[in-house]
């Protein structure tokens, strides 16, 4: 029998872990270009590209769910306190970062980052040329999760002052197909002109690719989960029997996500694959949520303990998996090899464990230090 609520779990999310744990692997996977792959390592690293897309959706649920699980039992929630939390959560351990991909010339790849200032505003993404500035890119999808931060408790807010909350639902499908619309544009009439004229330039990556408003998708599937878990527990209830089914019925999807997306700067793969993919994890993230899936039941140590590293590793694992590079090169080992990997995959594991103990939990100490002295010198209402 599945627990009385569904929509508020107690315990850890195992499934949620493991499903952590694999973006961050893809993306290190797709990331890595030193040596070819066995055939079936290649194919699974050549679509590492959607792990990005798997954690635009566990943001997206993971977010809007800690606001719907007070706003579902009547409580206000505090924008101020949720900004904090992202604060502390996110700015210590990308600072760190920032300082070490421009102070430390080995950790960067060619020409280094793109300008400092666009870093410290979260809006690389935006007019980003990765032939330019190859080194600390994969930031982008970090500018677009930090904007969802700074504007998502914001219209939540909006939506209950006009008292419309409810209805915010649709607000999802309107933004999901405008996103849709902003791929089309983008396609159909800049970079295919060009790509026919043969001429060469960033226009897929740099306008549709990185940019805020082509990549909601993701987000806007996790929100729509958060909702579902706390305004539709009768739905919830029933598809919980079926949770191992939906499962793979994803998980067909995202096979199917695969083929579509063969050609990734092509017309389909462009203008509807990013909503197909995001779709597809959707399907799993709910399911991997639900006690009847065999995600939920699941205990892994290394998969927990890999989701928890996940972010440290998100941003360091380029500079790290360069340095290890130069190192094998240096000492004319061979870079091709799998020792390579596996070196520059441990690598990047023990800097951020090092990294978790020295840097983001003392940060996330005294971030619960701040909000008890918040609350705690709060005048009652």
């Amino acid at each position: 029998m599945p627990p009385a609520n569904l929509s508020t779990p107690t315990l850890r999310l195992h499934g949620l872990d493991h499903l952590r744990a694999l973006a961050i692997i893809m993306v290190f996977m797709f990331h890595y270009n030193h040596g070819e792959f066995p055939v079936w390592m290649n194919v699974f690293s050549s679509f590492g590209w959607t792990g990005v897309d798997l954690f635009f959706v566990l943001s997206g649920y993971l977010i809007a769910s800690q606001l719907f699980k007070h706003i579902s039992k009547g409580y206000d929630f505090s924008i101020k306190d949720f900004y904090i939390r992202r604060f502390f959560r996110i700015v210590p351990l990308y600072a760190l970062a920032l300082l070490i991909y421009f102070l430390v010339p080995a950790f960067s790849q060619r020409y280094g980052p793109s300008p400092l200032w666009k870093y410290l505003t979260f809006t690389q993404n935006f007019g980003l040329h990765p032939g330019l500035y190859p080194s600390f890119t994969h930031a982008w999808s970090l500018a677009v999760e930090e904007q969802f931060y700074l504007v998502f408790p914001l219209i939540v807010a909006g939506l209950f002052y006009f008292k419309i909350f409810r209805k915010g639902i649709w607000l999802i499908a309107v933004l999901f197909v405008v996103t849709f619309l902003f791929r089309y544009i983008a396609w159909t009439q800049y970079y295919w002109p060009l790509e026919n004229a043969n001429i060469d330039n960033d226009f897929w990556v740099t306008k549709i690719y990185y940019t805020t408003h082509t990549r909601l998708d993701g987000l806007l599937v996790g929100i729509t989960i958060a909702t579902l878990f706390a305004y539709r527990q009768n739905f919830i209830i029933r598809v919980n029997k079926y949770a191992n089914l939906l499962f793979f019925i994803g998980l067909t999807a995202l096979i199917g996500c695969y083929y579509l997306c063969l050609d990734r700067s092509g017309f389909y793969a462009s203008v509807y694959g990013f909503s197909a993919i995001s779709l597809a994890y959707g399907l799993i993230v709910m399911a991997a949520i639900l006690p009847a899936c065999f995600l939920y039941k699941i205990k892994s140590r290394i998969t927990s303990g890999i989701a928890i590293l996940s972010y440290t590793m998100y941003l360091i694992h380029k500079g790290t998996t360069e340095l290890c590079h130069k190192f094998f090169d240096k000492h004319d080992w061979d870079t091709d090899s799998m020792w390579m990997l596996a070196a520059s995959l441990g690598v990047t594991i023990c800097c951020a464990l090092v990294l978790r103990y020295a840097v983001e939990k003392p940060f996330l100490k005294l971030r619960d230090k701040v909000l008890a002295t918040r609350h705690s010198t709060a005048p009652a209402k």
